[in-house]
């Protein structure tokens, strides 16, 4: 049995996707894998692990994948008694760090025997080597580089990748950005703007991929509209006439801001094809900032990103290194 370590220093980096699909890859090729996350950010239970739980068909309680041990003074030994939980039977436990740069992620590696991935979101000002990778030693397997621009993949490929071995750290991945994998649910959305779903709340579940203000244009009509699919509407409460022209295209969920209700009309149409209308009292301009922080920080926690994430990871992870760094190469 082997630990595989995933850890960052930021949030919103996709560690929880990445160990989705790593965790799924493994299961394809008959392992037994187990996932454990000893930490967690969340006030009560950790979706994270809820989410892992039902993708990997775990029998343990969702309380003892994510124990969430806190005393700094016995952390390591704590992490230690919560793994032997979580271990047995398994070929593979994937471990999801906190997104945090701790001195605990050395401790945790080296008392579990852990191989570690490093997620890291690209950026302009990232470093070519952060200093920080040395210091887990033979337990590092790699850095995966995710959310890299189009533009800048020649770059991240070529100049990039040839710092990173040059100072004899592994790149396993460089992902583009994928705006389906940059989503919320309509729910989601919902509770983060704290609106009200007023009809149609069984398509809560259906994803968010992009965002639309129809206060943008003088005269929005359904081709305006129809620039993006699966997308999320704004349009103030007032303008039936924006709201009309908006359902008549793809759309996952419009949101009237300001607190005025629908029209009849408008209402009949969305419940008609079956389209949830959602109400916030946030202006219209809040409301569109609100949702454009929440698609940034959107977490892996749902069912239907996982096609394209496994799309993705097969194309651009190295899976051969990762089945050596794990011994699990035939």
């Amino acid at each position: 049995m082997v630990a595989l370590y995933v850890i960052s220093s930021e949030r919103a980096v996709g560690k929880t996707a990445i160990c989705a699909s790593i965790g799924n890859h493994l299961m394809r090729d008959g392992k037994k894998v187990g996932f454990f996350k000893p930490i967690t950010h969340d006030e009560g239970t950790d979706s994270d692990a809820v989410f892992m739980k039902y993708v990997f068909s775990l029998d343990q309680s969702v309380d003892c994948l994510c124990p969430v041990i806190g005393n700094q003074d016995k952390l390591v030994n704590s992490i230690k008694e919560a793994y032997v939980k979580v271990s047995p039977g398994k070929d593979v436990v994937i471990i999801e760090g906190i997104s945090e740069q701790s001195q605990a992620y050395y401790q945790i590696a080296k008392a579990l025997d852990a191989r570690v991935i490093i997620v890291e979101a690209y950026s302009k000002d990232l470093p070519t080597v952060k200093s920080s990778y040395k210091d887990f030693g033979e337990y590092l397997l790699g850095v995966v580089l995710n959310k890299v621009p189009i533009s800048r993949l020649d770059y991240v490929h070529n100049e990039l990748s040839s710092q990173f071995g040059e100072a004899g750290v592994n790149i396993l991945g460089v992902f583009p950005e994928d705006r389906a994998l940059f989503s919320l649910t309509v729910g989601e959305l919902a509770e983060y703007i704290q609106g009200e779903i007023l009809n149609s709340t069984e398509k809560s579940i259906e994803i968010v991929e992009n965002l639309m203000l129809g206060a943008m244009c003088v005269d929005p009509g359904p081709q305006y509209f129809s620039r993006k699919a699966n997308k999320a509407v704004v349009v103030r409460g007032e303008r039936p006439d924006m709201q009309l022209a908006a359902l008549e295209t793809s759309i996952r969920c419009l949101v009237l801001s300001g607190d005025a209700a629908p029209i009849p009309a408008v209402l009949y149409r969305a419940e008609e094809k079956s389209i949830p209308i959602i109400l916030t009292r946030g202006d219209t301009i809040a409301t569109v900032a609100s949702i454009e922080d929440a698609l940034g920080k959107t977490r892996f926690n749902q069912e239907k990103k996982l096609p394209k994430l496994t799309e993705i990871m097969e194309q651009h992870f190295n899976f051969q290194a990762l089945h050596q760094g794990l011994g699990l190469a035939d």
